[in-house]
């Protein structure tokens, strides 16, 4: 039964299928299974909804049954930060001055865009943080030109500056001097230089030194950052100093962003030869002085750097494919550069080799050294010093002040005579007290110079003394008075082995020519590489040399020089045209022979022979040269006639009689005969002028040293004399009394060491209350280290200066400068300032990218343009008041100061921080500086070295 009941089952379900599938076709499955799905899902559906909301229901009561109610200020805060930001207004002005205020708003929306917006808009959309932070810096900007508008700049500009720069060079001349003391070489230059100027610094200084700040970029950023958070403290409201989220955004932007890529590029040193070269632009350089950098020079990078691009020039002119005309230039060009190698690899080789002066050397070769005479030495300012050094070395002094001390008097006793004659006709008279006063002044240059009593007194014949005494007691002095001792004193010196001979043997004779430029460069000329150019055409010239190098000079060779005239030209420049003569130059040295062709004017002849003539008045009488003409001076017979009568002239002036008659005229003739371009000297009109000016100058020169060796009283009382002259002689005798009589000392007497102080150091009121007179005097005492050398020339430069300010500007001087500064400080020029900052940082409205640090060639390459140009733009004059030696090495000390960056940060931080002393007097900004640099480490080793020095005195 079992059976039957299970078959029935299946097959009533079977039959159902079938029937299924046949009445509802063969997808009546899917159909039927979908239906099934939906079904259970619209189920669950309905579960799910169902119980949700019966769950809001109970969590809602549970809500209002047990915990607290919400806070009313949430709701509110959200709903204000639905709102819409409303506009906010900005009071653009910053310092009340338009055309200021334009650019620094740039400025500050350059600055937020470029270090704040680009990462903030990524954190945020809201606005207000931006505008906290403008507001911060236009109160602080705002805060900052009221201060500047209360200080006064003029001592700012005209003091501090100056006296800052003068110490910092002071500090960098003591260093050099300290490392040329050093045996030790091994060290790398330019790191111990950096070291032993900060050693300087902190002697000099006593309480700061900035050694971490220049050295250690790390110390330097948390310095900025110090002194800007200070600054902020100072220029920001209480309420915005306190907010430290905004504080240290400002900070970060005015230390990283403003301040410390500025001081970067002030003290690079490329940018200042750069900038220097870009303001002395209008001045061509000259050849003699390039290559007088390239001989001076003691950089093997510099000389390298010309090499190389001298070698590179070299081999494109001889792979260039010309004819004609062309070829003789490219040939001067090949020789010049050939030239320029040779001088490089030749200092190259000295410099690696480590070669010293050899003094052995340098007295052998006296005997080729040019002679000056001691006529021309006693009135000249250069010369007089180092004869004056020498003479007193040799215990002679009292006869060259006795000399000086006579030229003096005469000229004294010839202008109060010449004032008493014009008083007498006056109807004044006056005479027994002005003989009286003669009277005395020269019985004391007697009882100081020739009594019994004289220490040291001038031995000279007694009968002359005795004679001398005679006519002091019973006849009127006269200005000729001591005219027969002061020529037996000349004759002494001039002749007695003691001095003037044995002074031409000395070292300080050799300096001596140095300083006045009478020094010359052996020659370089020779073969070149031997690839068919000829290097006799060197367009050289006489370079001048530094005492470093006069042991290259021959002692032993014999030069025979010949010249003549061997072609004539009509030249036409820019529209001008003149005549050129074409000077074939024979040089035969025993072991060489050279020749080469230089190119002259008629007006080069003619500047030439004023000079030889000026310095050897014989020759005036002896060479004559041909006659100038005005008209039909370009035709050809005219030429041909004029140049037979220059080779007439260039034959006799080489005539060996004539150059063995004047030894020192060769010196000239070299110069004039070198292929390269003349350097004419003073001009007609100023040729006339010195006529006049030279003999005045010295006079006023003779009176100061001979009233410096009066007696004190006897210097009162010829300042009386000069008091009581009468109008016509007012102003010169103010004159004569401030610069001569009076005689002050220009640094007054201390107890610590003049070269271990600030520059700042006491001169006298008339220095102090003149500005221009004290900065030049300052500058050029630390330029060209006036103070080591002796107080008689600084005197002189002093008086002259006075002279020039007063001759030049009168006393309105002082008011100019005051306008000068005030100008600089006007909104126009502040305006200009700001502009160009933002034009800098911000060209055309975008950051500037970081500058690449340009090639090593090309900034040693500028760096002897640099040197070139400055050597270039100093005046003849200069080099004739203080010496050509001295001013070369003055220009060049200068130049090397301003290439270690390390030393050039510690210029712009010391501006900076008298700027900041300046305009925040009240802020004790002094103690703060020594505060922030307290942790040098050249400082801590200063104040040990000084305990270490103290204890033992305090045990004692």
């Amino acid at each position: 039964s079992c059976l039957q009941t299970s078959l029935s089952i299946w097959g009533w379900g079977s039959l159902g299928v079938v029937l299924f599938l046949v009445t509802f076709g063969p997808f009546a499955i899917f159909y039927f299974a979908f239906y099934i799905l939906c079904f259970v899902g619209g189920g669950f559906v309905v579960t799910l909804l169902f119980g949700k909301s019966n769950s809001e229901k109970y969590l809602e009561q549970c809500e209002h049954s047990f915990l607290p109610c919400t806070s009313v200020g949430i709701p509110k805060c959200i709903e204000e930060m639905k709102r819409e930001a409303r506009p906010i207004k900005i009071d653009r002005r910053l310092t009340g001055a338009n055309i200021i205020d334009e650019p620094l708003q740039q400025v500050i929306q350059f600055s937020l865009r470029d270090y704040v917006q680009y990462w903030y808009y990524t954190l945020s959309d809201d606005e207000s943080f931006l505008l906290e932070i403008r507001q911060a810096l236009q109160y602080a900007l705002v805060q900052f030109s009221a201060r500047s508008k209360e200080t006064d700049w003029q001592p700012y500009f005209t003091t501090r500056l100056v006296d800052d720069f003068g110490t910092h060079l002071r500090v960098f001349r003591k260093a050099q001097q300290r490392i040329a003391e050093k045996a030790d070489q091994m060290k790398d230059q330019a790191e111990e230089l950096v070291d032993t100027f900060f050693e300087v610094e902190v002697e000099m200084e006593k309480e700061v030194c900035r050694d971490l700040v220049c050295t250690s970029p790390k110390d330097e950023e948390g310095f900025l950052r110090d002194l800007c958070e200070v600054l902020l403290y100072i220029l920001l409201p209480p309420g915005d100093f306190q907010n430290k989220i905004m504080r240290y955004f400002v900070r970060e932007i005015l230390s990283r962003g403003i301040l410390l890529p500025l001081i970067n590029q002030l003290s690079d040193p490329d940018y200042i030869n750069q900038y220097v070269i870009w303001m002395i632009r209008d001045s061509n350089c000259n050849y003699e002085a390039f290559m007088n950098i390239i001989k001076l020079s003691d950089n093997i990078g510099e000389l390298e750097a010309v090499k190389d691009k001298a070698s590179e020039e070299l081999q494109y002119l001889r792979s260039l494919d010309t004819a004609g005309d062309d070829i003789n230039t490219i040939k001067n060009q090949i020789n010049s550069l050939l030239y320029v190698i040779k001088v490089c690899d030749s200092r190259i080789q000295r410099l690696q080799s480590g070669k010293e002066i050899d003094t052995v050397k340098l007295a052998a070769n006296f005997g080729k050294l040019c002679t000056v005479p001691l006529d021309h030495i006693l009135v000249d300012n250069v010369a007089l010093q180092f004869f004056m050094d020498y003479m007193q070395q040799t215990g002679g002094q009292a006869h060259l002040f006795f000399w000086m001390t006579v030229e003096g008097y005469r000229v004294t006793a010839q202008q109060q005579l010449e004032v008493l004659q014009s008083r007498q006709k006056d109807g004044k008279h006056q005479t027994n007290q002005t003989k009286g006063l003669l009277r005395a002044a020269a019985f004391g240059v007697y009882e100081q110079y020739l009594s019994e009593k004289a220490s040291p007194r001038v031995n000279i014949d007694d009968n002359l003394v005795a004679k001398l005494a005679e006519t002091l007691n019973h006849d009127d002095p006269t200005p000729e008075i001591f005219d027969d001792i002061q020529r037996k004193v000349y004759e002494l010196m001039l002749r007695d082995e003691r001095f003037y001979p044995s002074f031409k043997q000395n070292v300080l004779y050799v300096r001596m020519l140095a300083e006045l430029d009478m020094l010359k460069d052996p020659s370089f000329r020779g073969s070149d590489d031997g690839e068919g150019e000829s290097f006799n055409g060197s367009p050289t010239g006489s370079i001048n040399l530094s005492l470093d190098d006069l042991s290259n000079v021959p002692s032993d060779e014999t030069v025979q020089l010949h010249a003549y005239i061997s072609d004539t030209g009509v030249c036409n420049d820019h529209g001008k045209t003149y005549a050129l003569y074409a000077i074939t130059v024979h040089r035969r040295n025993p072991n060489t022979e050279e020749t080469w062709k230089t190119y002259r004017r008629y007006s080069d002849f003619h500047d030439f022979h004023m000079r030889i003539t000026e310095q050897f008045e014989n020759l005036a009488n002896i060479l004559k040269l041909p006659g100038k003409k005005t008209f039909n001076n370009m035709d050809r017979e005219f030429l041909e006639k004029r140049k037979k009568d220059l080779n007439a002239y260039l034959q006799l002036l080489l005539n060996p009689e004539m150059m063995k008659a004047s030894p020192a005229l060769a010196h000239y003739v070299y110069d004039f005969l070198e292929n390269k371009a003349y350097s004419k000297g003073k001009g007609d009109f100023a040729r006339k002028m010195d006529t006049f000016v030279n003999p005045l100058r010295n006079s006023m020169r003779n009176v100061s040293n001979a009233v410096k060796s009066l007696p004190d009283s006897l210097a009162e009382g010829m300042t009386k004399m000069s008091d009581n002259m009468g109008k016509m002689s007012e102003r010169l005798g103010q004159d004569i009394k401030q610069s001569f009589f009076k005689v002050p000392p220009l640094i007054q007497k201390t107890y610590s060491d003049p070269d271990h102080c600030r520059v700042a150091a006491p001169i006298d009121d008339n220095v102090d209350d003149n500005i221009p007179l004290r900065v030049m005097l300052l500058l050029m005492d630390e330029v060209f280290d006036l103070k080591e050398r002796n107080q008689w020339l600084r005197r002189n430069i002093k008086n002259l200066l006075q002279q020039l300010i007063r001759a030049t500007y009168g006393d309105t001087i002082n008011r100019k400068i005051v306008d000068h500064v005030d100008w600089m400080t006007s909104p126009e020029q502040v305006a200009d300032a700001v502009k160009r900052f933002r034009d800098a940082f911000w060209p055309n409205g975008i950051l500037a990218e970081t500058v690449p640090r340009r090639d090593k060639a090309i900034r040693m390459r500028t760096r002897v343009a640099g040197k070139t140009k400055l050597l270039e733009v100093m005046p003849d004059e200069l080099k004739h008041i203080i010496g050509a030696e001295t001013t070369r090495k003055g220009i060049l000390r200068v130049f090397e100061m301003f290439q270690h960056t390390q030393l050039n940060k510690r210029m712009v931080y010391v501006f900076l921080e008298r700027f900041l002393e300046t305009l925040f007097p009240q802020n004790k900004f002094h103690e703060l500086f020594n505060k922030l640099h307290s942790r040098s480490k050249q400082m801590q080793r200063y104040k040990q070295r000084l305990h270490s020095t103290q204890a033992p005195s305090l045990q004692k």
